[in-house]
C-alpha cells in the first residue's frame, strides 16, 4: 500500500451561527450573539481545500449533520417548537464542521492488527457537541467501510470525556512509518473544564492495539487550559519529527521532550517562548491551531490563520523560524475568518488520516472539479446570515435541512440522510 496523510476537512454547515456555547472557548463566546454568515464560511473552509490541493496535498471532505437535531430533543421529551432557546441552540449547533474533534486516529504502522483505527469522539463534556457522534460514526464506518485496512470504533463511553484527535499527536520519522502516539489530557483549567480525560486517551489507545513503549500520555499545563486553550492543537501540533509547541503547552514539557528523544532521536522540537509569544497572543491568534504538512517537494509547511500574520509579535517570529533554515519552509495564510470566530481555526476544520486513499471510500475524496461543484451547491443554498432570532424560524430550520439534502445528492451520499447527528 501507499500510506499518505489525507486531509478530511468538515464542510461548514448551513446551520453554522453564534450562540456561545462553548466554554473555555474565548473566541465563540466572545462572538455569542452577534451575525453569522454560513454561506461564506462554508466557502471559506472550501477554499481552504482547494489551497491544499494546490499544494500537492491529497484532500478528503465530511459533511453536515442534520440539524436540527431532533431526535436529540426527543430523547430530551422536546421538540423545537417547545424547547427552550439554549436547548434549541444546542440542537441547531454546526459544530461538527470541526473535524480534528470527529475521532482519534492510528494509523496502520502503530497498531498491532496492522490496520488504521479511528475512535470516534464521544465530546460529553459540552451539551450541543454531545450529539455529534451518532452522525459522525454513521460517515466515518462508510468512508472507511474497507474492513482489511480500517476498524471504525464506537465512542469510548462516558464519563471519561474524548474529544478526538484535537488532543493527539503522532511524531514518526515519515508517515509510512512505526510511530510514537502522544495523547494530550487535561485536569484543571481554572474555571473552565478539562474537556480531555486521561481514562479516555487510555482506552483508546488499548483499543487500537498501540504498543506501550510507544504511546505517551501528556497533561496539558492548566494554565493553558484557563487561558482559552480548550484543546491541545491550540497550543501544540505535530508532524512526522517535528513538533512545534508553545513553551506553556504542557504540564511538564522537561519530562515530555525527554521521552520523545529516547524514542525518537531524529525528533525536532521547536517551541516558541512566552516571551517573544504569550499565551494570549498564541491563542487570540491561532498560531498553532495550524495544519502543518510535508510539502510533496519536501520541507513542511505550516497553513495558518490569517490572523496570525495581523499579529506583528506572531508573524515577526514565524519569518525568523523559516529563515531559520529549519524544517517549516513556507508559511501559507489562509482565510477561515467565520470558522475563527466560532472558536476553531484551519487544525479544527481536518481530520488527519494516514491510509492508501485507494482504500477510502471515493465520495469522500475531492479533487477541483467537485470543489467547485460543491461551491456552486452552497452559493445557492446556504443561508447567507443567520441572526440569534432565526434560530427560532421554521422556515430557516426547513431551508437548512433541504441544503443538506442537496449536499448529500450531490455527493451520492444518500445513505446519510437518515443519519442524525
Amino acid at each position: 500500500m501507499s500510506l499518505i496523510e489525507i486531509n478530511f476537512d468538515g464542510i461548514v454547515g448551513p446551520s453554522h451561527n453564534f450562540a456561545g456555547l462553548s466554554l473555555g472557548n474565548l473566541a465563540a463566546t466572545a462572538n455569542a450573539g452577534k451575525l453569522a454568515h454560513p454561506r461564506q464560511a462554508a466557502l471559506q473552509g472550501l477554499a481552504k481545500m482547494r489551497a491544499n490541493l494546490e499544494l500537492g496535498l491529497v484532500q478528503g471532505l465530511f459533511v453536515p449533520l442534520d440539524r436540527p437535531d431532533e431526535a436529540w430533543l426527543a430523547s430530551l421529551g422536546t421538540t423545537m417548537e417547545s424547547a427552550d432557546k439554549a436547548l434549541r441552540a444546542n440542537a441547531f449547533s454546526a459544530s461538527a464542521m470541526w473535524a480534528a474533534n470527529a475521532a482519534t486516529v492510528s494509523p496502520s504502522p502503530d497498531t498491532a492488527d496492522g490496520r488504521c483505527h479511528l475512535s470516534t469522539a464521544n465530546l460529553v463534556t459540552m451539551p450541543h457537541r454531545s450529539h455529534e457522534w451518532p452522525g459522525t460514526l454513521a460517515q466515518l464506518r462508510l468512508a472507511f467501510a474497507d474492513s482489511r485496512h480500517f476498524m471504525v470504533h464506537a465512542p469510548v463511553p462516558p464519563p471519561f470525556g474524548d474529544e478526538g484527535a484535537a488532543n493527539h499527536m503522532r511524531l514518526c520519522s515519515s508517515h509510512n512509518t512505526l510511530g510514537i502516539e502522544v495523547f494530550v489530557y487535561g485536569e484543571s483549567g481554572g474555571p473552565f473544564p478539562a474537556r480531555q480525560h486521561r481514562e479516555a486517551s487510555a482506552a483508546v489507545a488499548r483499543r487500537h492495539g498501540l504498543d506501550p513503549a510507544r504511546t505517551l500520555f501528556a497533561r496539558q499545563s492548566p494554565e493553558a487550559i484557563a487561558a482559552g486553550a480548550f484543546h491541545n492543537d491550540v497550543v501544540a501540533v505535530a508532524n512526522e519529527h517535528v513538533l512545534f509547541a508553545h513553551e506553556q503547552a504542557f504540564a511538564d514539557p522537561t519530562a515530555l521532550y525527554a521521552a520523545l528523544r529516547e524514542k525518537l532521536p531524529e525528533v525536532e522540537i521547536i517551541e516558541v517562548p512566552a516571551a517573544a509569544v504569550s499565551l494570549a497572543e498564541a491563542i487570540s491568534s491561532y498560531l498553532f491551531n495550524a495544519q502543518l504538512v510535508t510539502l510533496p517537494e519536501g520541507g513542511m509547511a505550516l497553513i495558518l490563520p490569517s490572523e496570525a500574520r495581523a499579529n506583528p509579535r506572531v508573524w515577526s517570529w514565524l519569518e525568523g523560524l523559516v529563515a531559520s533554515n529549519g524544517p517549516i519552509r513556507r508559511l501559507v495564510p489562509v482565510e477561515v475568518r467565520e470558522s475563527m470566530a466560532n472558536g476553531g481555526g484551519p487544525a479544527c476544520l481536518r481530520l488527519r488520516v494516514v491510509a492508501d486513499p485507494a482504500t477510502v471510500d471515493p465520495r469522500f475524496l475531492v479533487d477541483e472539479r467537485r470543489i467547485a461543484s460543491i461551491e456552486s451547491l452552497v452559493s445557492a443554498e446556504w443561508p447567507e446570515t443567520i441572526a440569534p432570532a432565526d434560530l427560532a424560524r421554521p422556515a430557516l430550520w426547513r431551508d437548512v435541512r433541504k441544503a443538506r439534502a442537496k449536499l448529500l445528492d450531490l455527493l451520492d451520499l444518500s445513505e446519510l440522510q437518515v443519519a442524525s447527528g
